[in-house]
């Protein structure tokens, strides 16, 4: 039997094989972005309190109401939106909701711009919808747009730009200014913006998370794509969402509803008594606590002789791997991980073209024992 095109399209993600390799080898993974955080109590009771009440059953195809309602006030006590219940859908995780928007929203020869170095699975969405992608290279390490650029890449078939912000896997945080910068470029060739905000909370140096949907003039053009994986550490849940126009957010309902049926219905309870009665201040502690443990294994691989740059954001780090035995990225990590143990993302996930790009990913949302052991892993090089 031969394959679909569209099947050729879609490979094991890097991610995915080094950790895979990591457990053959029984290695320590920062490949992953798992989020080693407890996960908060208001979540697991429930989620223990939906299955012992019997929700058990279909819910809505936008997913549950009270769970909507509690996101759109969510993003109103943080960024004072105006959001509404209206604009949310509820999907399998931020990766559901964006294949449900892009769907809507997007058709098969469309163009859509993504900065390198971008997140993977960004990537095999848009390629299984039939999307044409055109990649614009950021240079370390700010990661900075070159707007001029942009503007002279835009062609006919362009029709949306995608961000990651806070950027995986970069750690880049988008300021005010580069938004309305970039809102002017959207306005102006009629197109529209999808926004993953997935690590909105992981900001560090006291910086201010500004989200696509607080620029008035982006409310309209702009789908912002978050979740809850990484903020309560329940990346194995699949719960995540989208927030935009009501009209996008029907359409989009009835492709959740086609792929993905309803969001879980007990791990949504979860969901909803977490954002009932985690104060600001649980957001606020995640942040101060990953700050902590980026200065700690960043200054780790620098040590080592790994050059990194102090992220702003997320919890990733992109690190100068050069020294590392190997003719490639690929080779580079492979030996990284003989050598320590430690298991992290080649280049190759993040860059169209790698040739010439010696970074790996680390991953360093890590309990403190395993944080500890990583470094002392990296004093063998």
């Amino acid at each position: 039997m031969k394959l679909s095109n569209r099947a050729k399209n879609i490979a094991q993600s890097e991610i995915r094989a080094m950790s895979i390799l990591c457990n053959e080898k029984n290695g320590l993974n920062m490949a992953q972005g798992l989020c080693d955080l407890e996960v908060p109590l208001p979540v697991v009771e429930g989620a223990k309190e939906g299955i012992d009440r019997g929700k058990n059953t279909y819910t809505s195809a936008y997913g549950n109401y009270k769970l909507r309602a509690a996101i759109a006030k969510k993003q109103n006590d943080f960024y004072d939106q105006g959001i509404d219940v209206d604009n949310v859908l509820v999907s399998l995780g931020a990766t559901g909701a964006f294949y449900a928007t892009a769907m809507s929203l997007l058709n098969e020869g469309d163009e859509v711009i993504l900065f390198e170095p971008y997140y993977g699975y960004h990537v095999a969405t848009l390629k299984s919808i039939g999307c044409k992608i055109k990649y614009i290279r950021t240079n370390p390490p700010a990661y900075e747009i070159d707007f001029q650029n942009l503007k002279d890449q835009i062609s006919e078939d362009t029709k949306a730009i995608l961000i990651c912000n806070p950027s995986n896997p970069s750690g880049k945080v988008y300021t005010k200014e580069e938004l309305q910068t970039l809102s002017e470029v959207i306005n102006q060739n009629d197109l529209f913006l999808f926004s993953d905000e997935m690590y909105e909370h992981f900001i560090y140096d006291e910086l201010e998370f500004v989200s696509a949907l607080s620029i008035e003039s982006l409310k309209e053009r702009t789908v912002v794509i978050s979740g809850f994986s990484k903020i309560y550490s329940i990346t194995g849940w699949r719960l995540g969402y989208a927030i935009t126009q009501k009209g996008i957010i029907d359409a989009a309902s009835a492709f959740n509803d086609l792929v993905y049926v309803c969001p879980p219905a007990p791990l949504q309870n979860g969901i909803l008594k977490g954002l009932n009665e985690l104060p600001k201040s649980y957001y606020e502690n995640v942040a101060k606590e990953h700050q902590k443990k980026r200065d700690k294994f960043i200054k780790a691989l620098n040590d080592a002789g790994l050059k990194a740059e102090y992220v702003k954001g997320a919890y990733y780090v992109l690190a100068d791997i050069s020294k590392l035995e190997g003719e490639d990225d690929k080779q580079k990590v492979v030996t990284l991980l003989e050598k320590t143990g430690i298991a992290a993302v080649p280049a190759r996930a993040f860059y169209q073209e790698s040739e010439g790009i010696h970074l790996a990913r680390f991953c360093f949302s890590k309990k403190e024992e395993e944080l500890d052991e990583a470094i002392e892993r990296l004093k063998r090089l």
